[in-house]
This record gives C-alpha cells, structure tokens and sequence, in this order.
C-alpha cells in the first residue's frame, strides 16, 4: 500500500471519529435541553401561554463550543421533542425555535469570532438584544397573528388573560408586546447568560474533548 493510501485512510478514519464525537457530544445536549425544556415556570405577571425554561442552557453551550450552526440544529431538534405535548398547537414550539435560534445564533457566531471572556460577555449581551427584538418583530407580525387563528383565542382574551395576573398595563398588541415580551426576552436571556457565566468554565473541558 502506497503512503497516499494509508494517508488518505488515516484521513478517513480520523473523519469518521470526529463526526462520531460531534453525534455523541450533540446528542447529549439535545438530551440535556429536551429534559430542561420541560422544567417550565410562568412568571409573575406574565401570561400563562408565556413560559419560562432553562433549555437555551445547553443551547448556549452548544453554541460556544460547537459552533452556531449547531446550537441552532439542537434548538429544532429540542422543540420538535416537545410537540406531543404542546398546549399552543406548535406555535409555541414554532416560535421558541426561531426567538431561540436569534439567541444563540448571534451568541455563537460572536464568540466564534472573540473567543475570550470579554467576548463571551459581549455575545450573550448581543444576542439577548438581537433575542429580544426579533421577538417583538415576529410575535407581532405573525406568531400571535397565527396563535389566534391556530388555538382560536382571540386577542381581547389574550388581553385579559395578561390581565387577570396583574399585568394591567397590557391594553393592546402593541402593550402585550411591550410590556410582555420585552421584559419576559431581557429577562431570559439575562439569567440564561449569567448561568452560562457561572458554569462555563467548569463544563468547558468535557464540551471540547
């Protein structure tokens, strides 16, 4: 056998062990975040349809050690798991999906490009930012628009709803969106960033073998 031979099979089952790693490792994390996506907790004055989890976790760890694209493919693979039981026909899963693929997408495509501390700061403050406008944009212009035709609530119910836990400033789209979504958007990508801070450095060696 010629050394190109052997070097092109080295090269071939070197390939073959990194994409074994890479299944292995992304598989894990989807597990991790389908078992997080569960832990589900409504918080104060938000509406009930409106749900706080701890997957995007491990999705923002994915994102910096796998890489952006990653974190995204794990985001739909988490949110597909999901869909038995979702209580919103899809939507929510739907929009989970593409509120949290604008999260870690941005998060990871920074710190690939910064890797240092001071990078990873700025990458969860980005995309909690980009998170959390383009969670105004799309709930406005089509998730809740397709919430209302999907499940059939209407949106004065969604008004009350929001309401009736003591969010009485919400009076309209515009007011759900800004007293809602904002501060539910800024306050997820905060305590998501700043657990990922906490935990990063620690899991960081089992996330690169």
């Amino acid at each position: 056998m010629s050394e190109k031979n052997t070097s092109a099979n080295q090269t071939s089952r070197l390939e073959a062990r990194n994409l074994a790693r890479w299944v292995a490792k992304a598989g894990l994390l989807a597990a991790g975040a389908i078992l997080l996506m569960y832990l589900e907790l409504v918080l104060p004055f938000m509406p009930a349809f409106l749900k706080f989890d701890f997957s995007e976790i491990v999705v923002l760890l994915a994102a910096f050690s796998m890489g952006p694209l990653t974190a995204i493919l794990i985001e739909l693979v988490k949110n597909l798991a999901h869909l038995p039981t979702s209580g919103t026909g899809g939507v929510g899963e739907l929009a989970n999906f593409v509120i949290g693929s604008a999260f870690v997408g941005t998060a990871g495509l920074i710190y690939r490009n910064i890797k240092s501390r001071r990078g990873a700061f700025i990458a969860m403050g980005s995309g909690t930012l980009v998170m959390t406008l383009f969670a105004c944009v799309i709930n406005y212009f089509i998730m809740i628009p397709f919430y209302i035709e999907v499940v059939g609530i209407p949106l004065p119910a969604l008004i009350d709803a929001t309401q009736k836990v003591g969010n009485t400033l919400v009076t309209s789209l515009e007011t759900l969106i800004l007293y809602v979504f904002v501060p539910f958007n800024l306050f997820k990508g905060l305590v998501v960033s700043l657990i990922v801070a906490i935990i990063y450095k620690r899991v960081s060696p089992i996330l690169h073998r």
